[in-house]
């Protein structure tokens, strides 16, 4: 019986060697996204650590002082006005019939300021509670401006039904536990107490003074307050008056102003920070007057948010923050590292298993672990250095067996310490990190493309 003719097929052994390349990545990626497990794990630690170091903050805030929205001064007139309703009367034989009855009721008219100054200090301090820290502060401040003489006609009151006597004058503040003496504020040529409580609707706390004068005046009416609180993180002010004239100053070297204007005027240096705002009323959605009956065009939480300016005490990104966005650049740099691993494979005749492969990728991850456990106790940088000395170190050690050089392994010292250097200047840049970082991958990738461009790969897995 005659053979067949049948086409020869290639043995296992002859098709592994011919993808041996092919299946070597495959073993590297397959590695890699196994050790995105760890990174996972730590990076759940350091939720854990950031909701601890939050709950700390909150407790240190809580007893301090809250973050402070200072809203006013709104001068509130009383006045009465008519209503026309309908009730049932009774009449003769027990029956009854509908009547039209006028009421008198009372409700309040508010008015703003003409001018408006303020001028701040904020005073910052750090309180430490266990091994976690918070930025709170001490502000001393002026209020001060004049309010015209409230013009009820405008408002279709008649000034025979304004309750001139009982006018008050009413801020808005979340917060005066850092007050240690009675506040005063001073009202033309005489002096009214601030007692506690919010006459502003909607808003959960404030002070108040009753005012007299406002039927007399002919004038505007010159006022002035001065007020120490304490807050924390931030400070936001609202531009009540028809022109508003904020100064603010602090020793804070890193300020974040924030808000709907930002100063016209600033000057921030290591000592510290001086603001000016010039503001005037038509960048709000509120009226300069209104009444309770027209509730809407008036001073109200929701209007005054849109409104308000100021400034933030708090870092930009903190060591916590750092260590997040450290560890999204996990993978990228396990890539480079196993890259030039297996470029020294490939250039020369070692065989670098994946169990050395797993223990290098392991060193890497601890440093990450390493980064956000220093990063508690001593300042970022120094925590950054320690931790990738120590991973450079530990990899370094274990090269000079696997690579069997000493030129390879300084080599592979030299690219740690080049990833190191290029994430923790990535870190600093907030603002150009991306551009940084898509300038330095495009280098790594040349210099890949550089060294590898010769290498023939099917020659390579024939040999």
């Amino acid at each position: 019986m005659n053979e067949l003719n049948l086409p020869r097929i290639p043995s296992l052994a002859a098709f592994l060697k011919r993808c041996a390349t092919l299946f070597k990545l495959a073993g590297m990626a397959m590695l890699i996204l196994l050790l995105l497990i760890p990174l996972g794990m730590i990076r759940s630690v350091l939720g854990e650590r950031l909701e601890r170091r939050n709950e700390a903050v909150a407790g240190i805030t809580s007893s301090w002082g809250k973050e402070q929205s200072i809203i006013g001064p709104v001068l509130i007139v009383p006045y009465r006005y008519s209503i026309k309703s309908w009730k049932e009367q009774p009449v003769a034989g027990g029956k009854s019939e509908k009547v039209e009855v006028v009421e008198t009721a009372v409700a309040n008219a508010y008015f703003l300021p003409s001018t408006l100054a303020i001028e701040g200090d904020l005073q910052p301090t750090r309180l430490r509670r266990g091994i976690y820290q918070a930025v709170v502060y001490t502000g001393k401040f002026e209020f001060s401006g004049q309010f015209s003489r409230p013009d009820f006609a405008s408002l279709r009151i008649e000034e025979q039904n304004v309750l001139w006597d009982d006018a008050l004058v009413s801020f808005a503040i979340p917060d005066l536990r850092g007050a240690k003496e009675t506040l005063n504020l001073k009202w033309g040529a005489s002096g009214h107490p601030l007692l506690p409580g919010s006459k502003l609707k909607g808003f959960q706390s404030g002070v108040f003074a009753s005012v007299s004068g406002l039927r007399e005046s002919d004038s505007a009416i010159p006022f002035r307050l001065e007020l120490t609180f304490n807050g924390s993180g931030g400070l936001s002010l609202a531009p009540v008056g028809s022109q508003n004239t904020v100064k603010l100053s602090s020793p804070w070297p890193d300020p974040s102003f924030q808000g709907a204007f930002l100063p016209t005027e600033r000057k921030v240096t290591r000592d510290g920070f001086k603001a000016t705002w010039q503001i005037s009323y038509y960048g709000r959605d509120y009226a300069q007057q209104w009444t309770d009956q027209e509730a809407s065009a008036g001073l109200s939480p929701t209007s005054v948010e849109s409104s308000l300016f100021g400034v933030n005490l708090l870092s930009g990104i903190d060591a916590y923050r750092n260590v997040e966005r450290a560890i999204k650049y996990g993978m990228l740099f396990l890539v480079l590292v196993f890259t030039a691993f297996f470029l020294f494979e490939a250039l020369s005749s070692l065989r670098i298993h994946q169990f050395q492969y797993t223990l290098v990728g392991a060193a890497f991850c601890l440093f990450y672990l390493g980064l956000l456990s220093l990063s508690e106790f001593i300042p970022f940088g120094f925590s950054y250095l320690a931790a990738s000395a120590a991973t450079t170190l530990l990899i370094c050690y274990y090269s000079v067996k696997v690579l069997q050089s000493g030129k390879r392994t300084f080599i592979i010292a030299g690219l740690l310490a080049a990833i190191y250097g290029f994430l923790y200047i990535a870190l600093q840049l907030q603002d150009f990190s991306l551009l940084f970082g898509t300038a330095g991958l495009f280098a790594v990738l040349a210099i890949v493309i550089g060294v590898t461009r010769n290498i023939n790969w099917y020659a390579r897995d024939k040999t």
